[in-house]
């Protein structure tokens, strides 16, 4: 072939894609796809989709063989008296969804999704973000969960690195007044970078104590600037490794400093946010200071914090504490303190805080019994903060994994409807403590049953009769409903 036939059918050829691909408005997430932030033009924004093989997931009841589409959840239907969306209220964890990288301690990354370019830059986070809105729009989620330093690479001083935070929250910000999608909460991370490996409010360095508290205030404002429900903190090395070296009540009492100076600043700029604590036993300390709900809210209660704070309930911190997930939440729910829950879950056999998504449907309609029975959990949510298994590997696989979540959480919440429609194991716990609905029962339970008084009773009763717990029935009646 000639040159100059050659040139005529390259124009022809460039000509006809660069007409397809403006008819589709789509392009492969792909930086060899010369779309985009990789077009001979030079840099610019991604032009067309991140997703363009996925379509808006959308609602099609339990009979559906569609992968790619809702079978229990169906975000607009009525249950109990409220929209599935609001009893729900789903969010999308920015970290693991779009930093996770499947590494873990014994193995390097598995996961190098097609938009990434490798590099840690202000522009790859500004591609990352708009594959994060576009991520959320195809998943009908309309809130989302960040890190400061996940969104925003650090620079080389606090200046620098609150400049490039700037810089990336505009262009989150852009896309939320987009979309209407706004964050359930936000938070800084405070356990990644070397200064904190003693710890951040609990840092026997002073300096660090500090820096940590500059961290937080201007997350608290970029949060407050986007429109945040909640703040999160998480105090990952906020513990000790061993006691040797550690004053443990010197470290509580700045802990609960560093929150009541949260809880100042919170109100100075009008954030009206609620503040949540998010509870962990260990890992990556040895021991933690928030190790369950029960430890949190003693020290809550100890510092005069409790009417300033709830509790962020993650399950897969729940059974590292030796607890059910159920169990922490209800512990968090008859003190007054069950504002968000991470929907995740661990595996036994592995032992560590493996963020997986939550599939169990009966641990599911546990979690959300405890929802119902709060009144739902707004202004806090259900946030996936749960990663893909290192083995899975496809972008379309972050799609799967959140549908699944998703679709388990909605299917406990129809069984927990289906229980209090049958009513049989409600009145199973009712008849269980009927004695104490007697005259005596009720003076007990009014803090006047004096022992003078309740040995006369006893006297008079002889002794008692124990009736069965009927645990078994128990069990039966809620796993019909599964």
């Amino acid at each position: 072939m000639k040159c100059a036939e050659l040139l005529l059918l390259l124009v022809a050829s460039s000509v006809c894609l660069s007409v397809a691909i403006a008819a589709q408005q789509t392009c492969p997430a792909d930086l060899d796809s010369k779309c985009g932030d990789n077009a001979p033009s030079g840099p610019g924004d991604w032009e067309g989709e991140f997703f363009p093989g996925i379509p808006k997931i959308k609602y099609e009841g339990p009979t559906s063989k569609n992968t790619l589409a809702y079978k229990w959840y169906n975000a607009e239907e009525v249950i109990l008296g409220k929209k599935m969306k609001d009893w729900m209220r789903f969010s999308v964890a920015f970290w693991h969804t779009f930093r996770g990288t499947g590494g873990d301690v014994f193995g390097a990354p598995t996961k190098f999704w097609p938009w990434e370019d490798g590099s840690n830059s202000l522009a790859m986070a500004k591609r990352r973000m708009r594959a994060h809105f576009e991520f959320m729009e195809k998943l009908g989620v309309d809130r989302w969960c960040f890190h400061d330093r996940d969104i925003a690479p650090d620079g080389k001083t606090l200046t620098e690195t609150n400049e490039n935070l700037d810089e990336i929250v505009e262009v989150a910000k852009k896309l939320q007044d987009e979309t209407n999608i706004k964050p359930l909460w936000g938070t800084a991370q405070l356990f990644m970078h070397p200064r904190y490996m003693h710890g951040a409010a609990t840092s026997p360095e002073v300096k660090v104590y500090a820096y940590a508290a500059a961290q937080v205030k201007k997350a608290l404002e970029v949060t407050h600037y986007l429109g945040g429900e909640n703040y999160v903190f998480w105090g990952g090395r906020e513990g000790y490794q061993t006691l040797l070296n550690t004053d443990m009540k010197r470290e509580l009492d700045h802990l609960a400093n560093f929150l009541q100076a949260a809880v100042d600043y919170k109100k100075k700029i009008g954030f009206n946010g609620t503040l949540l604590i998010e509870p962990k036993p260990q890992e990556p300390t040895k021991h933690q200071y928030d190790w369950d709900v029960a430890t949190t809210f003693s020290f809550l209660q100890k510092y005069g914090l409790t009417g300033e704070f709830k509790i962020n309930v993650e399950c897969n911190h729940a059974t590292l504490s030796g607890h059910s997930c159920h169990h922490e939440l209800e512990t968090a729910r008859i003190n007054g303190l069950l504002g968000n829950i991470d929907a995740n879950t661990g595996d036994p056999q592995i032992g560590w805080d493996t963020d997986q998504f939550l599939t169990d449907i009966s641990e599911a309609t546990l979690v959300m019994s405890s929802v119902v029975k709060n009144g739902g959990l707004a202004p806090g949510g259900f946030n996936f903060d749960a990663k893909l298994r290192r083995e899975s590997t496809d972008v379309e696989d972050l799609f799967l994994a959140h549908i699944s979540g998703m679709d388990t959480l909605a299917r406990g919440l129809r069984n927990v409807a289906k229980l209090m429609e049958d009513g049989s194991l409600d009145e199973l716990v009712r008849k269980r403590y009927q004695s104490f609905d007697s005259e005596i029962g009720a003076t007990i339970e009014a803090g006047k049953g004096d022992f003078e008084t309740l040995e006369k009773k006893v006297l008079e009763w002889g002794e008692p009769t124990v009736p069965s717990g009927k645990q078994e029935l128990a069990e039966m009646l809620f796993q019909s409903a599964l």
